[in-house]
């Protein structure tokens, strides 16, 4: 069944009112639990997960309202299970069986619309208005005379059904062209989710939990002569400072169009990838002196990006560091994090992992991060030094860590017995074992080379883009 998507292309009127009636139902709550003596259960059925639905309500429709509005339902259930705990007191058994009941059908409905599998919303209209206007016209009127502080919990379920009205009312229909993958719940806003994987990758993750811990190294040597001329040719055309870098880099681009699989990442035991965002990090200078500050670059690819367009984007986003004045993001996002205290940082961390975990980082945030990314690349060449082995890093989910060295001249005996000279690059690559298994990665290691040895291949589209399984 086709399925619909909904979203909110921007924050109009309707949806700000939903987050105002939000943030109100949250402070009339507030303003009730101050004034009346909990126990431990009351407190955190009747105040604390109601507050928790408020709060997620209000992030939810903030940041995921383009592309994961699918999310809100996660709010809704908590709201409904507080209504339903709310409603096990009600002295009526009948009451409370329909109220629970009204309880299930908002829940499953609002979660079946916006996950696409009802293809309208309109359902959802009478759901939340013809409730909030029984409460207002029939039930509150029995309540006439009440002091102001016993009316504060009932202000507060009004205002979550105007909440709910007026989202259901905001939300739209988003065009979806053939084919193309629909986000749903077990994707993050950095990937997707691979749910048909064989068993042994879906249980690995679990076993090896780490990627320090699930590392494997291999060294590598690339012989040059076809990419010196490649890069002669270039470098003639106009692309000055062509290098062995930028060949790299498109060959590594090429190389997850052909095999998808080098472009996953692991995250809270799960496998995902980043389908056509194949995101590379390196460490930069801004000047070569060895008092120089470091900054991280990140760059963004697509598989179908041919050597010159990998040239231009990756030259671009270095002018934009090294003539920048003033910090980059990720200069600013780390000087921040300086600024906080020690144990303080310690335990902020432990919270961005927490929900880095979850996939809940902000994207803004895992755009910054040199920690989140398809590769890690740095050039041992430009300091004259062999490539070293670099660790992954188990914060974030950078899967391939690469690094190359010069170039060094080794006298070769051919067949015939005669002497040759030839200019190899050693590259290292660490590399998560969880993501591929070992065949994988040395068909990916072969296709590389493949297209190293020839690197005009690269100055054409790939003929065909191979998508990563469901």
């Amino acid at each position: 069944m086709k399925k619909s998507v909904y979203w909110l292309p921007k924050l109009g009127i309707l949806a700000v009112l939903s987050m105002v009636f939000m943030a109100a139902s949250a402070v009339l709550r507030i303003a009730w639990a101050v004034g009346e003596e909990l126990h431990a259960s009351v407190f955190w059925f009747q105040v604390a997960l109601p507050l928790a639905a408020n709060a997620s309500f209000i992030i939810i429709v903030l940041r995921d309202s383009r592309e994961r509005l699918y999310r809100t339902a996660i709010p809704v259930w908590l709201g409904c299970v507080f209504f339903a705990v709310k409603a096990l007191g009600f002295p009526s058994r009948l009451h409370t069986v329909l109220c629970l009941c009204l309880y299930a059908l908002v829940a499953v409905l609002f979660t079946a619309t916006v996950t696409g599998r009802v293809p309208t919303q309109k359902m959802m209209w009478p759901l939340f208005g013809l409730p909030l206007l029984y409460h207002i016209f029939v039930e509150d009127t029995q309540k006439v005379g009440w002091p102001l502080h016993d009316w504060l919990p009932e202000l507060s379920v009004l205002c979550c059904m105007a909440a709910l009205l007026s989202l259901s009312v905001a939300i739209k229909k988003r065009p979806v062209e053939e084919g193309a993958y629909v986000k749903r719940f077990g994707d993050r806003n950095d990937g997707r989710r691979l749910r048909s994987l064989s068993p042994i990758f879906a249980v690995s993750p679990y076993i090896m939990k780490t990627r320090n811990t699930s590392q494997n190294f291999i060294e590598d040597h690339i012989e040059v002569t076809e990419m010196e001329r490649y890069i002669a040719e270039k470098r003639k055309a106009g692309l000055k400072n062509f290098g062995v870098l930028h060949v790299l880099l498109a060959g590594y681009v090429r190389t997850c169009a052909r095999y998808p699989g080098l472009n996953r990442f692991i995250a809270g035991q799960r496998i995902f990838t980043r389908d056509r965002e194949i995101e590379i990090n390196m460490t930069i200078k801004k000047e070569m002196s060895t008092d120089s500050p470091d900054t991280v670059i990140k760059v963004t690819f697509d598989p179908a990006d041919t050597a010159d367009v990998v040239y231009e984007r990756f030259n671009e986003k270095v002018r934009e560091v090294k003539d920048a004045p003033l910090d980059t993001g990720f200069d600013k996002l780390a000087g921040a994090f300086n600024l906080i205290p020690g144990l303080l940082l310690k335990f902020f961390v432990f919270l961005l992992q927490g929900m880095d975990y979850f996939g809940l980082l902000p994207r803004f945030l895992t755009k910054l991060s040199p920690f989140h990314g398809s590769l890690y690349i740095t050039s041992m060449a430009s300091l004259g030094i062999p490539p070293i082995y670099h660790h992954l890093y188990d914060f974030g989910n950078v899967p391939v860590f690469v690094s190359f060295g010069k170039k060094r001249r080794v006298f070769e005996t051919k067949r015939d017995g005669s002497v040759v000279l030839r200019k190899y690059i050693d590259c290292n690559f660490v590399t998560d074992e969880r993501i591929v298994d070992g065949f994988y990665f040395a068909s990916c290691m072969r296709y590389l080379h493949n297209l190293l040895s020839d690197p005009w291949q690269l100055d054409t589209p790939p003929e065909e883009i191979i998508r990563d399984e469901n």
